[in-house]
């Protein structure tokens, strides 16, 4: 009984003392008036800051993949070029392969070198990305006149597509539509 009368003391007086100092306070400052804030609010808000730095930063990863060498582990080589991403259902490259798919535009690489090749097909592929495109067509030729050397634009197309974020999969077209001389690619959004 006489701890609960020492901490009502107690507390009275810490009670007193905030009370002396808030009536302190208030003679100090005097008297206070309601800020009005005067902002209109019916105008929308700033656009989002675009981050400039990050775009060039993923531009520069795009290009150093684009130029490294090729891990061919998951491409078929030979006559007809393929790629399935890893996690994908292989009745997918099947369907692909079949031209299930309407192609909705196309890229032809014929008179190209590998330099100008490699940029139309980067600029081609972020163009159908952006216009929602499913499925493209890339015609790359056969290589008939590369030389020793083989097909040169065929293995480019195969080693950039299979690096780029936006393949799905790729195939050769069937005969009717390039055969070995094109491929399709199945793009995600």
């Amino acid at each position: 009984m006489e701890s609960g009368l020492i901490d009502s003391i107690a507390g009275a007086a810490l009670m007193t003392i905030a009370d002396d100092e808030r009536e302190l306070f208030r003679a100090e400052i005097g008297s206070v008036r309601r800020v009005r804030s005067e902002r209109d609010r019916s105008r929308p808000d700033a656009p989002r800051p675009v981050p400039a730095q990050r775009r060039r930063d993923e531009l520069a990863v795009i290009d150093e993949l684009a130029t490294a060498p090729v891990d061919f582990s998951q491409v078929e080589t030979g006559e007809e070029i393929s790629y399935l991403r890893p996690g994908l259902q292989r009745r997918l490259l099947t369907r692909l392969r079949r031209g299930h798919w309407r192609v909705q535009d196309e890229l032809d690489l014929h008179q190209m070198n590998v330099a100008a090749a490699s940029q139309s097909m980067r600029l081609f592929l972020d163009h159908a990305r952006r216009s929602g495109l499913s499925c493209v067509k890339i015609i790359h030729g056969k290589g008939l006149r590369s030389g020793p050397d083989g097909p040169q634009l065929k293995r480019l197309a195969a080693g950039l597509l299979a690096r780029h974020s936006a393949v799905c999969a790729f195939a050769s077209a069937p005969p009717k539509d390039g055969g070995t001389g094109a491929v399709y690619i199945l793009l995600d959004h």
